[in-house]
């Protein structure tokens, strides 16, 4: 679905019996409403308290990580192949990835926390 030109700041959703059930805000007003709450742009909005505590603590799998402590000791030896090499870079680039979204959950849970007890 693409709402790219909404005339309105809002616009409602409404079931078959003319209830509202959801709203549309344009970008503007989203921005300006996720700012009033105390939510910057590294925030991860949409997610639940709990979604967000998951999040914060995920690691990566077993096998990844076993894989991954595996290439890094042999890499330190000098022993990987090519092939080895990009696997390792694509693990760690993997976890880099992971450790910025668990730090985003963080910061988004301490912003919530913050707002939440200003309040």
């Amino acid at each position: 679905m693409s709402v790219s030109n909404m005339s309105k700041p809002v616009e409602y959703l409404t079931n078959e019996q003319g209830e509202r059930v959801g709203v549309l805000l344009d970008w503007n007003t989203y921005s300006r409403f996720a700012n009033s709450l105390g939510l910057d742009e590294d925030c991860l909005i949409g997610l639940s308290v709990d979604e967000l505590k998951a999040l914060a603590s995920c690691q990566l799998s077993l096998v990844e990580q076993t894989r991954l402590d595996d290439l890094v000791t042999r890499n330190a030896e000098s022993l990987l192949c090519a092939d080895e090499v990009a696997e390792l870079d694509e693990l760690l680039a993997k976890t880099d990835q992971l450790t910025i979204l668990k730090n985003r959950a963080r910061y988004t849970l301490k912003c919530l926390e913050q707002g939440t007890t200003a309040a």
